[in-house]
């Protein structure tokens, strides 16, 4: 509870209530360079960055970018939301929220990229409709992705990869890269960076996958 608590205090986070965005747009949509971030930079979101460390490892490596992490998880934001004080990171905050109201949060052509790593591959048939990389979640992408924009996957789990790269070939997104071992692949800086799930896969001899895209706007 403490934790929680403290949330509140952290200049890092921010938590929407629903009636700040289920019926209106969020204060900050169309601002968060600006009015937020005070500066003009590229915005990048990492979707249920859990504890944080691609955003975290992001921000690091790119000063000149801004990075949202975006979680409901109040305990993860936390914990994502220290190590960037700790680290005095200043181009990283947190969105503490439900993933479908994105579009309620961000304006059009707002953000440069997305990463989406290890999100839960809802495996069971009736929650595939709620897969970060279904159509009802890329539409909703696309209304705040800049047209040359690139959305990033990493996940240990083949169907969840699989399903993604047909999507993209039925809904005609241009696939840009695709890798079913990443680190037989000799990743570059950006993609080493692990997550503490990737870390626990990887360990336990699971090939982590790897793809990026960019939406069809047509």
């Amino acid at each position: 509870m403490q934790r929680f608590a403290e949330l509140e205090t952290l200049g890092n986070v921010l938590q929407p209530k629903l009636s700040d965005i289920i019926n209106t747009d969020y204060k900050y949509k169309g601002k968060w360079a600006v009015d937020f971030f005070k500066n003009s930079n590229p915005i990048i979101l990492e979707l249920a960055c859990g504890k944080a460390e691609y955003t975290i490892g992001l921000a690091e490596k790119h000063p000149e970018i801004n990075f949202l992490g975006i979680d409901i998880k109040g305990e993860r934001i936390w914990i994502g939301s220290k190590a960037a004080i700790e680290k005095k990171l200043t181009n990283v905050a947190f969105l503490r929220s439900r993933i479908e109201y994105i579009s309620q949060l961000f304006a059009k052509d707002e953000i440069t990229e997305i990463w989406i790593t290890f999100p839960d591959p809802r495996s069971k048939k009736p929650d595939i409709k709620k897969r970060l990389t279904s159509p009802q979640f890329i539409e909703r992408y696309k209304n705040i992705l800049i047209k040359e924009g690139i959305i990033h996957l990493k996940t240990d789990n083949a169907g969840l990869f699989e399903y993604t790269l047909e999507i993209i070939a039925e809904e005609k997104h241009e696939l840009l890269f695709k890798t079913h071992d990443l680190y037989a692949s000799d990743p570059n800086d950006i993609l080493s960076i692990k997550t503490y799930y990737e870390q626990m896969f990887s360990g336990q001899g699971f090939k982590i996958c790897y793809l990026k895209f960019r939406i069809n706007h047509t």
